[in-house]
């Protein structure tokens, strides 16, 4: 009976190996990423976001590691020393930094919300409580260092109702023409922080594009660098028809150095990660925006993304850098 309660207590649900296992693979790509950073970093308000950063992946790998070695799971190889470069010279921007660690952590408190919703051992639950806390107390962090930023551009305000109102007629939905109604607080907000994560894809597989040593993953980065780059501007298109404010655009925080700091393979994972997490916020954002074009517009990009997907998931099989999941076998 001692076996079986040792047992149950040390398994695994496949929600809850899932969370771990892509956790340890996104964390050991933050090692990489963030100590090249700190090779690289002269701000000094900048850079002690950059050591929580490093500091809290390090720490995420040595209790994953503990989960699953109890549960007799293989540790995935995911990312070492060998997939960077500290001593490259300088890619990005201290700015560049900090806006890179904003959309990650972003994608960390979504992925901890996630994980929580979906795990049923007590102690991992508490885990990724903890991811989150520590997560949101560096989001605030960078938020209040970010806002002092020249690049920094808020959320778009709009003005206060004067009362309830209700939608008198389903035309706003149903014209494919597309209705030029105002738009709502939800379609503003999903546009935004759509047009900024895009952007920063753009931004980032341009730096990539300059330094990938193998031709198909430059050509690769090079056309996502494009097309995200037109996806962004198309969510742009539909604010300033609005006469709103846009996202500020980061490609100028690169510099021309073609010394890459990562591996081929890290690079085309981080690429698929962006792309995949892309696919969840459009997705997502579907639900909350109601005129026609928008809706047609989420579509086509939406498409795009599972285009890239498809094609980086293809680089990745093809030079042996997949690593597979556990499955039910």
């Amino acid at each position: 009976m001692d076996i079986f309660r040792k047992t149950k207590t040390n398994s695994l649900t496949a929600a809850e190996l899932s969370a771990l296992w892509l956790q340890y693979m996104g964390d050991s790509m933050a090692v990489c990423v963030y100590k090249y950073f700190l090779s690289i970093v002269e701000s000094k308000d900048i850079k002690p976001i950059l050591e929580s950063s490093l500091q809290l992946a390090e720490s995420h790998l040595e209790k994953i590691t503990e989960f699953l070695k109890s549960a007799n799971y293989q540790i995935p190889i995911g990312f070492t020393e060998n997939d960077v470069n500290v001593h490259a010279p300088r890619l990005f921007s201290d700015q560049f930094l900090l806006f890179y660690s904003y959309i990650m952590t972003i994608h960390g408190l979504t992925a901890y919300s996630l994980a929580i919703a979906n795990t049923e051992r007590e102690d991992i639950q508490n885990y990724f409580f903890e991811c989150t806390v520590s997560s949101r107390e560096l989001f605030a962090k960078v938020l209040q260092l970010a806002k002092n930023q020249p690049k920094y551009t808020s959320v778009p305000s709009i003005p206060s109702p004067h009362g309830a109102e209700f939608v008198e007629s389903p035309g706003f939905i149903s014209n494919l023409i597309g209705d030029k109604r105002p738009l709502y607080s939800s379609e503003i907000s999903t546009l935004f922080f759509n047009s900024t994560k895009t952007g920063f894809i753009s931004s980032l597989s341009l730096a990539f594009s300059q330094v990938a040593v193998r031709e198909d993953v430059r050509n690769f980065m090079l056309k996502n660098f494009k097309l995200a780059g037109k996806d962004a501007d198309s969510f742009d298109a539909i604010l300033q028809q609005d006469d709103l404010p846009i996202p500020e655009k980061w490609d100028d925080e690169i510099t021309d150095s073609t010394v890459s700091p990562f591996s081929d393979k890290l690079i085309m994972f981080h690429a698929g990660f962006l792309v995949n997490a892309a696919l969840t916020y459009y997705g997502a954002s579907l639900g909350s925006n109601f005129r026609s074009d928008i809706l047609l517009n989420y579509s086509k990009v939406f498409t795009h993304a599972m285009e890239a997907g498809a094609i980086s998931y293809n680089i990745m099989v093809k030079h042996g850098w997949f690593e597979k999941q556990p499955d039910s076998d």
